[in-house]
Formats: structure tokens, C-alpha cells, sequence
């Protein structure tokens, strides 16, 4: 067996150990570098290479070889062209080179029912048109920007898995994807695309009842949405949770927790572990993950980590808790003492692979000396 496989299924089996319930022989790592930031360290022009990927690939090159992971470390999510080609409101690309998502209204107050009644139906006749303004035209017109703006989609998406393909051989990265498929907790997809953050606060105190029949409405949609292609329980389906911790804790019990749990039951249903950014401050609603289903991946951005360790490390898989604003102000040692720590609470008796509280988007958000260090050193020190 050639040095490059064994090392690729030594990665793989560090994280199918994992998910087996297994302590594998060491503490993976999962490090998780966004487009931006491989761009912007490769030196190129953040603006110019999202329109032209022709450099993409060396740029993601050069983070796979300066930073240490087990599984691949760079992607790209959202890409700016066929937003463009829709006049996206909910995805605009700014100045500085990055694609923001304003506070919009996709879902007029008054198409509430419309929503309940048939969310897909509603979201093709009334959300995109008005999300996507160059939709709102007539039926020709808007047919060939439809086409078009998927043509740019898949163009786009096939290019990235190449690149991604190459990656993975080149560096031989573990046959595991975190990634395999998206989707929102119901609430989250009513409030991110639909609603919008001041909106569905107003909705939750005014018009509960009908949150409430929205959200569960959307949960069979974002089921489907969430279904990987290959279904794989080594794989994982992306959920990042948005809304819960700016939630009253009697409107999560009603609007938010009921539905999210469906959607994570369902996609187990049908074999898929969900894999959750659990962002912000979840502490409150620790016992609440604790009913979801075994096996579950959840990465913390904030909150104890012993605490998180105690109520859910024996049945599900806990990382993150390790603050970028450390690599950014620390010095190496404070970054590695870190690292440390959070690896004596959380690994011991397994379920725990090793991450940063969150991708790392731009090149300033971290100091790169610290970063390598801490990711070098987990490589080569942390055990169960």
C-alpha cells in the first residue's frame, strides 16, 4: 500500500471511528478556511477571482499545504455570479469582495397563508420574485434568467468538486464530508430567507399561531432539501442553527424546537446524520440536544465546554469552543495552552474531533503563525 493511501484511510478511519461510537488512535482535525481567506492568502484579488475562478485552485492549493486537517479544509459556499444574473436581494456582493446577506423580506406578511397552504408553491410564485427581482417578468423572460442563472450554478458547483476531488487526492484528505448536503432548521429558513430578523420578531409575539403553521409547514421541504445524493452514515448533512438563542425560552419550546427536532429525526429516518453550527450561546438548550438523535455532530461556537462535555459527549460528537479571537490577539503559547485545555475536557472517552468556534473567513481574523502552531500541535500531540 503506498504511503499517500494509508495515510488518506488513516484519516478516514479517525472519523468513521468516530461516528462508530469508537475512540479512535488519536484527535482528528477538522479545520475550516472559507474562500475568502484562501484568496486573500494566496495574495490575489478577492473581487477578481470570484468572477474569474481561473486561480481558485491554487489559492485553496496553498492553505491545504500551509495548514494542517484531516478532512479537506477550504470551500466555497456561495459564489457571486448567478446572484448577480438574478438581482439577488438576499445575496449581495459588497466593495470589499464579500458576498453579504442583507435583512430582507421574501415572504410579505400577507402570503402567510399562502405559505401554509403549499410552501413550495408559495416560494416559486411570490418568495424568488420577490428576492430575485429579475424573475418578476414575464414568463419568457423570466424562463431565460432562470436558465441562465442555473447554468452559472452548475458550472460553478461542478468546477468547485473538481477542485475539490483534486484536493482531496493531492493531500489525501479522509473520505468524509461534513458537507454532504444544507439545509435550515425550519425557523431559521422563515427567518434567514423569508421574514427576516425584525419581521419574525414582530410575527413571534403578534401572530404566533401562524409561525407556528409556517414552521411546520416548511419541515417536510427542508427534509428534502437536507437529503444527501449518496446517503452515508459517515457523512453528514450541514444545519447551522441561527435564531434559537434570541428566542424567549417559551417561544423555542413552541416555534423553534418541535420542528428542528422533526427535521433531525427525519433525515435519520432515512440514514443521514446531521452535522450543526450551533452558533451563538446554546447553554440554556443543552438538555433539548440531548434528545436528538445519537450520533449527532454539533460544532460550538460559545458556552462551557465541560458542561456541553457532561450532557452530550457520551451520545453525541462535540467540537469547536476554540475562540478565533485567541489566534487573532494570543501569543503562540497562549494559542497552544488553549488547545490544551479544551482537549483535556473534551476528549476523554472520545466522541470529539478538534475544530476552531467557526470558519475562518478573512486573512485578518487570525494571526497565520498561531494558527499553523495550534493546528500542528493538535496533529501531533492530542489523544484520547
Amino acid at each position: 500500500m503506498s504511503e499517500a493511501l494509508s495515510l488518506s484511510q488513516e484519516r478516514t478511519q479517525l472519523f468513521t471511528d468516530i461516528m462508530d461510537g469508537k475512540i479512535p488512535k488519536r484527535v482528528p482535525v477538522a479545520s475550516n478556511f472559507a474562500h475568502e481567506f484562501a484568496i486573500q492568502y494566496a495574495g490575489k484579488d478577492l473581487k477578481e477571482v470570484q468572477w474569474d475562478t481561473t486561480d481558485l485552485e491554487a489559492s485553496f492549493e496553498k492553505v491545504c499545504e500551509d495548514f494542517y486537517s484531516d478532512l479537506l479544509s477550504v470551500s466555497a459556499f456561495r459564489m457571486p455570479s448567478f446572484y448577480r444574473i438574478l438581482g439577488s436581494r438576499n445575496f449581495v456582493m459588497g466593495s470589499n469582495g464579500f458576498l453579504q446577506h442583507p435583512e430582507v423580506e421574501g415572504l410579505k406578511l400577507e402570503d402567510y397563508d399562502a405559505f401554509i397552504a403549499s410552501p413550495y408553491n408559495c416560494i416559486l410564485e411570490r418568495v424568488l420574485p420577490n428576492l430575485y427581482p429579475e424573475l418578476n417578468s414575464d414568463p419568457v423572460t423570466r424562463s431565460l434568467v432562470m436558465a441562465k442563472a442555473f447554468k452559472a450554478y452548475t458550472d460553478e458547483t461542478n468546477n468547485l468538486f473538481r477542485i475539490y476531488g483534486n484536493l482531496i487526492d493531492k493531500f489525501n484528505y479522509g473520505a468524509v464530508t461534513l458537507f454532504a448536503a444544507f439545509c435550515e432548521a425550519p425557523f431559521d429558513i422563515l427567518t434567514d430567507q423569508l421574514r427576516g430578523f425584525k419581521n419574525i420578531t414582530l410575527d413571534v409575539r403578534r401572530i404566533p399561531d401562524k409561525v407556528e403553521a409556517a414552521v411546520n409547514a416548511a419541515i417536510p421541504l427542508m427534509i428534502k432539501m437536507g437529503t444527501q445524493v449518496f446517503p452515508n452514515k459517515y457523512n453528514a448533512t450541514f444545519i447551522p442553527l441561527h435564531m434559537a438563542p434570541y428566542l424567549r425560552t417559551k417561544d423555542f419550546e413552541r416555534l423553534y424546537w418541535p420542528g428542528f427536532k422533526k427535521l433531525v429525526e427525519g433525515l435519520a429516518e432515512k440514514g443521514m446524520r446531521s452535522y450543526l453550527f450551533v452558533e451563538q450561546d446554546w447553554m440554556r438548550y443543552l438538555d433539548y440536544l440531548a434528545e436528538l438523535p445519537a450520533g449527532t455532530v454539533m460544532t460550538f461556537e460559545y458556552g462551557d465546554p465541560k458542561t456541553v462535555k457532561d450532557k452530550l459527549g457520551s451520545k453525541h460528537v462535540i467540537s469547536g469552543f476554540y475562540p478565533l479571537t485567541l489566534l487573532k490577539t494570543g501569543t503562540k503559547q497562549e494559542c497552544i495552552d488553549k488547545a490544551k485545555e479544551l482537549i483535556e475536557i473534551l476528549a476523554p472517552g472520545g466522541n470529539y474531533f478538534f475544530s476552531f468556534d467557526k470558519a475562518i473567513i478573512t486573512l485578518d481574523s487570525v494571526n497565520v503563525d498561531n494558527t499553523k502552531a495550534v493546528l500542528d500541535y493538535v496533529a501531533n500531540n492530542a489523544s484520547y
